[in-house]
């Protein structure tokens, strides 16, 4: 279906026709791959669509036109991976230009932009963007690019993008916002007065775990020119099968991220009301602090979770091994559900004052919550969360007599060495 028909249908529309009928050589329904590196030209003055693939590839474009038009914005560009696709957005700084961001981001993100700042390529402040003073804080800092990840890796806050929008005109800065968490199925930045979005394809937009992907889609012309052409002089252009297998994940896309959602929302229910838990966040419980934000800015709050459980090292390490369906490991959005520890796994690369700043606690466990059946999931998690208490700890007594249970609290020190990755490892995406 051509784009011009796109336009104005529903999001979940557009992730199942984008890229359909558009073979003219065969009329295949599904487009083809285009593994091809280079194309003919038919005289040395007369350039074809496509000459090298780097800089433009038939079945990536079809890609692009797929995010444009989910993203509701006037071009994107397929990177080879999400840190790709931010570190492109970066090229738009110079040394003089300062970039804002906000403290509690992804790992991968805060040592991408912590090292280049140190290197001189831009000026990076870090701002608590749920500070009271957060615009005084942004038009005070004159800032030429506002970063924004809402919700937040892990700690599932957010931040008002059409309000920090506002804010930003004021001071002609471009915002930024990375949607990987939700995808366009889940929220819309640009519709928001937002000026770029980026993904990390790798999660929902693929949504099977088996592609590194990224994109940067741009609300105007003019930024997706400049886009376009900083991706072909840096090289970090997507591959064609890749892209076609993130083509053939979006068709899926409506009907993933409804089932994530309602899972994760069953998952935090559960997680509130269990007695070994401290702390749960996602948007979609009535408790969460950004919770009416979350029902104007979100069409579905995702299948991130994450919470507090009151334990130590050894009995985390154990608590992590009791699933039988939730796999220990990075990453996110899959159809499979997955678990991890930020402190020693995804957000590893920050050191621990960054990580206190962000909020980012040893007893904090993040949960990619999958689309397999609800009930698997919960008692999956019920008896995980059960065996915290046939651990041995330690105990003391109350003034008045009765037991209870003291538990000393996992530092960075008592990690356990098996929990615990390297930071080379740690900041994949």
């Amino acid at each position: 279906m051509s784009n011009e028909l796109l336009t104005n249908l529903d999001a979940a529309t557009i992730a199942v026709q984008s890229g359909l009928n558009s073979d003219t050589n065969h009329n295949s329904v599904v487009a083809p791959i285009y593994l091809a590196t280079n194309f003919e030209f038919d005289t040395i003055t007369n350039k074809p669509n496509f000459d090298y693939s780097r800089g433009g590839n038939p079945t990536r474009d079809l890609l692009a036109q797929a995010l444009t038009e989910l993203e509701r914005g006037k071009g994107a560009v397929v990177t080879s991976s999400g840190m790709a696709a931010i570190n492109l957005v970066l090229q738009l700084l110079t040394p003089q230009d300062t970039l804002v961001a906000p403290k509690d981001c992804y790992g991968g993100t805060h040592r991408l932009f912590t090292s280049l700042a140190k290197r001189g390529g831009f000026k990076l402040v870090w701002l608590d963007f749920y500070a009271d003073d957060l615009d005084k804080q942004l038009i005070q800092t004159k800032p030429q690019m506002i970063w924004l990840e809402t919700p937040s890796n892990p700690l599932l806050r957010l931040t008002d993008i059409e309000h920090i929008c506002q804010v930003a005109k004021q001071v002609n800065a471009k915002v930024v916002v990375d949607n990987t968490f939700l995808s366009p199925l889940g929220q819309s930045p640009l519709a928001l007065g937002a000026d770029i979005v980026v993904h990390s394809s790798t999660k929902y937009l693929n949504g099977h775990s088996d592609v590194v992907s990224g994109a940067v889609i741009s609300a105007s012309e003019d930024i997706h020119e400049q886009v376009r052409w900083w991706a072909n002089n840096t090289g970090v252009t997507g591959a064609p099968f890749d892209s076609y297998l993130i083509l053939r994940g979006i068709r899926t896309l409506p009907i993933r991220i409804k089932q994530h959602s309602e899972n994760a929302q069953a998952i935090a229910e559960v997680l509130q009301a269990h007695k070994n838990v401290t702390t749960v966040n996602y948007p979609g419980l009535p408790q969460h602090p950004d919770h009416q934000l979350a029902n104007r800015q979100h069409k579905y709050h995702g299948g991130m979770v994450s919470f507090e459980i009151n334990a130590n090292a050894s009995q985390i390490d154990a608590f992590v091994k009791e699933f039988n369906l939730f796999t220990l490991a990075e990453s996110l959005g899959g159809t499979e559900s997955l678990i991890c520890h930020p402190a020693n796994m995804t957000h590893a690369a920050m050191d621990a004052e960054a990580q206190k700043e962000a909020g980012i606690t040893a007893q904090l466990i993040r949960l990619s919550v999958g689309i397999e059946d609800k009930g698997d999931l919960i008692n999956d998690l019920v008896n995980a969360l059960d065996s915290l208490g046939n651990v041995k700890r330690s105990s003391a007594f109350c003034s008045d007599g009765e037991t209870s249970i003291a538990q000393e609290s996992l530092t960075d020190e008592d990690v356990s060495a098996t929990c615990r990755l390297s930071p080379a490892l740690a900041a994949l995406w």
